[in-house]
């Protein structure tokens, strides 16, 4: 998870009651290196809308797993693509986190391993580990710029200029 600017020393509890009334919104490829970018090369696949209150009970209290309390369970998707990551949004547009999003050992858990425009997609679960990816940035002799927020190689991104 990588929170934007404003949420950088919230509290799991606090990101939570942010999210009332707000979005998951799951986009392709393209996940920006900060959740305070722009999202400009992806395509939003499908939009969740949370309730309010946005989560139920914590699905375990031990971890980072929450149970999130949607207004549709299932969500017609609009585009087709290949999910890579979702953005958490406050009701009123304010973004809050990017999260890796997908079929498989993510923080946003679908249902489904691509999305078809009109095809129903479901969240099956939903973690929001604190504390969050940090992202750091190193210039390299050639102009390289590398971001990484984990000590995972394929977790690093390379921006020319």
């Amino acid at each position: 998870m990588r929170l934007a600017e404003a949420f950088a020393a919230a509290s799991r509890d606090d990101i939570k009651a942010a999210l009332d009334g707000g979005k998951l919104v799951v986009y392709s490829t393209g996940r920006p290196p900060a959740a305070d970018h722009k999202v400009t090369r992806s395509a939003a696949l499908v939009s969740f809308t949370f309730a309010s209150p946005a989560f139920g009970p914590d699905a375990d209290a031990a971890g980072d797993a929450v149970t999130a309390n949607l207004v549709e369970p299932l969500v017609a998707a609009t585009a087709v693509g290949t999910p890579s990551f979702a953005r958490l949004l406050k009701a009123d547009g304010t973004v809050v986190a990017d999260l890796s999003a997908g079929p498989g050992a993510t923080e946003v858990k679908l249902s489904e391993v691509s999305t078809t425009a009109g095809h129903p997609t479901a969240l099956l679960s939903m973690r929001l580990p604190l504390p969050a990816e940090t992202v750091t940035w190193d210039r390299t002799a050639f102009g390289h710029i590398f971001a990484t927020g984990s000590e995972e190689p394929h977790r690093k991104l390379s921006v020319r200029g």
